[in-house]
């Protein structure tokens, strides 16, 4: 076994590999072992994928179902439908901008993008500095990195962030509740509240997928930041408990210790760092018998998925600890 495997208390690769599941079992090959593999465009013509890419619409986003009118527009709606399912395409079955759905779901998103950089409507008119950066990761993920929009999206995370160096919410640090979505103008951050390990967590997902970005000045004090809030309390009414650090899914979406680990490892964090190292021992005895972690999943109805968080922590000790 590996290094990264004797630190576990169950070696869980042979569980993975032996799963129906061809994706989880090409990227255990891939990524845990270093096994040469093919072209991840196998995975492109699973079912499970053609099923998703058939409710891909015209204007390459995919259809919300349902919504509130008094909260966003459907096609707001429809901007949030859309990243939940680029999540599934790009994270689980490797997909990139070689694939039209995504250059398709990519001009969708582009449209939204504001001259100050923001991608627009989620939250109605006002500044989403958590799923800026969560369209912007998959964006870069898929090879977009390069991309004006990437760019300028980066520009408007570093302009608005905290006096602190983290990021917020703007219409929070106003102390202002939901309703403010249906304010024309973006409120403007007050900038000398704390920030938001949800959301700094949020932002750093876009930082630590791209190859320049994470090494800069503002995402190494930010990725100390978040460092510093594992397993306390957020400091804003949004996912404020600090059970939700422990209420992971995958792929990701808000901030949770394997997401948070995940970006940080990217940006040249190591298991040195003692707040770290605690995180990943609270791993550790989280796994069970079987080699699987036994944590609370929420979002999505993959049968798989205590497999693929399986597959996510393990990534993780393979960079800490390989």
């Amino acid at each position: 076994m590996s290094s990264w495997q004797r630190e576990l208390k169950v070696n869980p690769v042979p569980n993975l590999l032996s799963l129906e599941n061809k994706a989880i079992k090409y990227f255990t090959m891939r990524d845990l072992l270093d096994k040469k593999v093919e072209s991840i465009e196998i995975l492109w013509k699973l079912g499970k994928v053609e099923k998703i890419l058939k409710k891909q619409q015209s204007d390459g986003s995919w259809k919300y179902p349902g919504g509130k009118k008094h909260i966003r527009s459907k096609e707001n709606y429809n901007q949030i439908e859309t990243y939940r399912n680029l999540r599934e395409l790009i994270e689980k079955y490797g997909f990139n901008r070689d694939h039209e759905a995504i250059r398709k779901a990519a001009e969708f998103f582009f449209q939204f993008q504001t001259e100050e950089g923001d991608f627009r409507g989620i939250y109605g008119d006002q500044y989403t500095t958590t799923y800026t950066p969560a369209i912007m990761e998959l964006l870069i993920k898929a090879g977009y990195d390069k991309d004006f929009h990437i760019i300028k999206g980066f520009d408007w995370l570093l302009s608005i962030k905290q006096d602190d160096g983290g990021w917020a919410i703007p219409l929070r640090t106003r102390g202002k509740n939901l309703d403010a979505l249906n304010i024309l103008d973006p409120v403007q951050p007050d900038k000398s509240k704390p920030f938001s390990h949800l959301v700094t967590g949020m932002a750093l997902r876009a930082f630590a997928a791209h190859p320049e970005y994470r090494k800069s000045y503002e995402a190494k004090k930010a990725g100390q930041l978040l460092i510093s809030r594992f397993f306390k309390n957020d400091k804003y009414p949004d996912r404020r408990n600090k059970n939700f650090w422990e209420r992971v899914s995958y792929p990701f979406w808000f901030t949770d210790i394997i997401s948070a680990l995940d970006s940080l490892s990217f940006m040249g964090f190591t298991r040195e760092n003692p707040q770290i190292r605690k995180a990943l021992e609270w791993l550790k005895k989280k796994q069970t018998e079987e080699g699987l972690f036994e944590l609370k999943i929420v979002r999505g109805s993959d049968k798989d998925l205590p497999c693929w968080i399986c597959l996510a922590v393990c990534r993780l000790f393979k960079r800490y600890y390989g």
